[in-house]
């Protein structure tokens, strides 16, 4: 299995290109209707080290430049993924999707789903309820776009229901292929012990991508992450024989995210699976461990570990 093509500039022959530096340079580079997803969990104004804490009104500016070069660079059939949480001023939160709605809204994109993630770890509150969720807003360019719902059917909560009366009687009632995963996503995030963690405080888990990558993208396809962090979206694109491209202007950031595909191309990256459940308190169901995926030309193989003990992130996943 060869390496794959890495480009630090835009490159259409590339697998993946990610842009050490300000996104508005890349996105300046991209043709239009370029890509097929554009997906991305960009910085909160929250003051961190890797963001310079911005008044609200000059946030929002920055995010409508780069949501409207992400607009142009979308294929008439594609999707944007904005996912965010909560802007806080002094103890005060504002919900980032809606003061975000209307940039989405004034550019002509169409609301499919305002998408729940649900996780159960985080900061614990004392003068509000502790904030266990943030929202991943699902945009389309147009009335026609790509929606794959058996890639990411999930289990059916009571498999073995059927239609007690009628045509159907006696035949089983859900999709054998699963059920819908509707718009409420329990997944944890990437906090502790998570298999996936890096020094990055807000990093993506990859199964969150995968599930929208499936979703809403076909084999070969350009996902755009303009905000990349780590390469949890180029990971996610690359395993499931996607091609990406992205931003991030923190250089350790960036060396991070090639030190994982290096790993991913060696067959030695570890990630949580999509099959995993949430939560299993009582161990009624045997555990899912994590993955070691491999990539590489395009080619896309899954390996289980077989062997490990995987307590530590048992512990960390039921207390979140």
């Amino acid at each position: 299995m060869g390496k794959i093509k890495i480009a630090s500039v835009f490159n259409p022959s590339a697998d993946f290109i990610l842009h050490a530096g300000d996104t508005r340079d890349l996105l300046n580079q991209i043709p239009d209707e370029f890509v097929q997803l554009a997906v991305t969990s960009p910085p909160y104004n929250l003051g961190k080290p890797y963001e310079e804490r911005l008044e609200l009104s000059e946030y929002l500016h920055q995010q409508e430049e780069v949501i409207t070069e992400c607009v142009r660079v979308l294929k008439p059939q594609g999707s944007i993924c904005w996912q965010v949480g909560n802007f806080v001023n002094e103890r005060e939160i504002i919900p980032l999707d809606i003061v975000l709605y209307p940039i989405f809204a004034k550019l002509g994109l169409q609301l499919r789903n305002r998408i729940i993630w649900h996780f159960g770890h985080g900061l614990h509150a004392s003068k509000r309820f502790s904030g266990r969720y943030e929202v991943i807003l699902w945009f389309t360019k147009s009335s026609e776009y790509i929606f794959n719902l058996d890639e990411v059917r999930i289990p059916q909560k009571y498999p073995e229901k059927k239609h007690f009366k009628g045509p159907h009687k006696g035949e089983l009632s859900g999709n054998p292929l699963g059920k819908n995963p509707s718009d409420i996503w329990e997944i944890p995030n990437v906090k502790s012990n998570h298999v996936e963690k890096t020094n990055h405080p807000c990093q993506f888990p990859v199964e969150l991508i995968e599930r929208l990558v499936l979703a809403l993208t076909n084999s070969g396809d350009w996902v755009l992450d303009p905000f990349m962090g780590v390469g949890s979206t180029a990971i996610a694109a690359l395993i499931h024989e996607r091609k990406a491209l992205g931003s991030e202007i923190m250089p350790e950031y960036v060396q991070i995210a090639r030190e994982r595909i290096d790993l991913a191309e060696q067959g030695k990256l570890r990630i949580r699976p999509m099959e995993r459940l949430a939560y299993e308190p009582d161990g009624s169901t045997k555990s899912i461990p994590p993955q070691f995926v491999i990539i590489g030309n395009m080619s896309q193989a899954r390996l289980f570990e077989s062997q490990g003990d995987y307590q530590g992130e048992k512990d960390n996943e039921s207390s979140v």
